[in-house]
């Protein structure tokens, strides 16, 4: 099984601040750093760390020479990344002292993927290769709708979540990754607690991975399996790719062994381990990092049973 993770690629400037800047204010920058990311380079990037054979689809700019580099770089196949005239997309990216981030996204290149884009890249994978999406690109409509008649496993990562998200063929997904904010607009569900299997019921089709910040993560399989894992406690420095990391170690796991258990586990402590670096995907850690981690680390879900998480 081959991995596709069709996707955008941005140039973030990730700037420290003090607090995230308010309305009508002029903020200062402690700094101001470089980064390649987007969701799409920051998910093939955790797919490669986590030992999968993983392809990139996607476009970039005249300035996007940075990202084709990385991708090669960090074991991703890039005969896929198309080069177009223009800027490629970019992020500007709020970083405070605790960790957390705020973000501003232009779609660039990644607005351009046309619906012949797409045949010319899922025309050369085959049924039961894995293709992952998320919400930052043109056309992801299309290609779910084309992914799923050539038999591919299809998973989505609806972030960011907006409109166009509710116009997608959720139910040809064969896994849906969605935290808790994008659960709540999904399913106007504010239990967290309910929430994957309001998720479950809507989507009956669809392995279900929701997860929780601090709280954890919550696991609903296509057959009502619950299982639930904790985090990995690390001290919070940047939490700009934990989501992307996530999913790329849980699903090259799930999808290698079907062993969603260690799956959910070595999502937490990659996750875990990412927040605790500067950066995107700088911060994704290996496998081995991972395999080496002190599971003593990883705290006990909050959520354990399946009464807990009916809608």
């Amino acid at each position: 099984m081959r991995v596709l993770v069709f996707g955008s690629a941005n140039i973030d400037r990730t700037y420290a601040v003090e607090h995230f800047v308010n309305a009508g204010e002029t903020l200062s920058a402690d700094k101001m750093n470089l980064f390649c990311g987007g969701k799409g380079f920051n998910q093939a990037i955790a797919f490669a760390r986590a030992g999968s054979d993983v392809y990139f689809a996607g476009a970039v700019g005249e300035d996007g020479g940075i990202l084709y580099d990385a991708l090669k770089e960090s074991g991703v196949n890039v005969d896929h990344l198309k080069r177009i005239p223009g800027p490629s997309g970019h992020a500007v990216i709020q970083v405070t002292p605790d960790g957390q981030n705020s973000i501003i996204i232009l779609a660039g290149s990644n607005g351009a993927i046309t619906h012949e884009d797409v045949d010319q890249v899922l025309n050369a994978f085959s049924a039961g290769d894995l293709i992952v999406l998320q919400n930052e690109i043109s056309s992801v409509d299309y290609i779910i709708d084309q992914a799923k008649e050539r038999g591919m496993i299809v998973a989505l990562n609806p972030s960011p979540f907006n409109e166009k998200i509710k116009c997608y063929d959720l139910s040809k997904v064969d896994y849906l990754l969605v935290n808790e904010v994008e659960g709540a607009l999904l399913t106007d569900c504010d239990d967290s607690k309910k929430m994957a299997g309001a998720i479950h019921a809507m989507y009956p089709n669809a392995n279900v991975v929701l997860t929780l910040g601090c709280a954890g993560s919550v696991f609903v399989s296509t057959t009502g399996t619950v299982l639930s894992s904790g985090i990995y406690q690390t001290e919070v420095v940047d939490t700009t790719a934990a989501g992307d990391t996530y999913t790329g170690f849980f699903l090259s796991e799930a999808l290698a062994s079907g062993d969603y258990e260690t799956a959910l586990r070595n999502a937490a402590i990659a996750s875990g381990i990412s927040v605790s670096r500067h950066g995107a995907s700088q911060s994704i850690p290996s496998i081995a990092e991972v395999h080496e981690a002190d599971l003593g680390c990883v705290q006990k879900a909050s959520i354990l049973s399946n009464e807990e998480v009916k809608p």
